[in-house]
């Protein structure tokens, strides 16, 4: 069974990324979700960006790979949106890294100190119209190291939501998530 880091988006810890988190447990996987806001949720993405804005993107993400060092380094790194980041630094440039998970959103591989390991697993699932994922580049980014990795996916779901698999907030995709949890489950066995 794997290791999990899952790190949280811009609205914090909520109740669906507990709830991702108990269904890969559920799966007898590991999982960890450091809270990188310490305690603190907001119910709009406004609220949320202003406040990682006053501690800056950079501390998020540096919060996030802080949250890696207590952990041994054969560990999947799963981000979502905000946390992708520090997954995506993790994965790429942490010796040991056994796969990667971002929902949401991608980097360039070009933003971090080294490639992508070619050989490294990674899924990425967003929705196909989700204006964050492709109009800021996510998808070109997702696309480019689909194309220069061995062993990685893009998976576009149909819509426009861009946090789709948080049920705690209203734009939870039922369906488009049920399907986003198979293939992660299937990614982690």
């Amino acid at each position: 069974m794997a290791e999990v880091l899952l790190l949280h988006h811009v609205l914090g810890k909520t109740k669906g990324i507990e709830e991702i988190a108990e269904q890969l447990r559920d799966a007898g996987h590991t999982v960890y979700v450091p809270d990188l806001f310490d305690g603190r949720m907001f119910s709009t993405l406004e609220e949320g960006l202003a406040f990682v804005k006053g501690i800056g993107f950079n501390e998020v993400t540096a919060r996030g790979v802080r949250a890696a060092s207590e952990l041994s380094r054969d560990v999947v790194y799963a981000g979502f949106s905000l946390g992708v980041p520090a997954a995506q630094q993790l994965a790429q440039t942490r010796e040991g890294a056994r796969g990667a998970l971002f929902f949401h959103a991608c980097l360039p591989s070009s933003a971090f100190e080294s490639q992508w390991p070619a050989d490294l697993p990674v899924q990425i699932h967003a929705m196909s119209s989700d204006p964050f994922f492709v109009e800021d580049g996510d998808i070109d980014a997702a696309r480019e190291l689909v194309a220069s990795a061995n062993l990685a996916e893009l998976f576009l779901y149909e819509g426009k939501e861009h946090l789709f698999t948080d049920s705690s907030i209203p734009s939870y995709d039922a369906e488009a998530t049920k399907l986003v949890i198979k293939r992660v489950l299937d990614f982690l066995a």
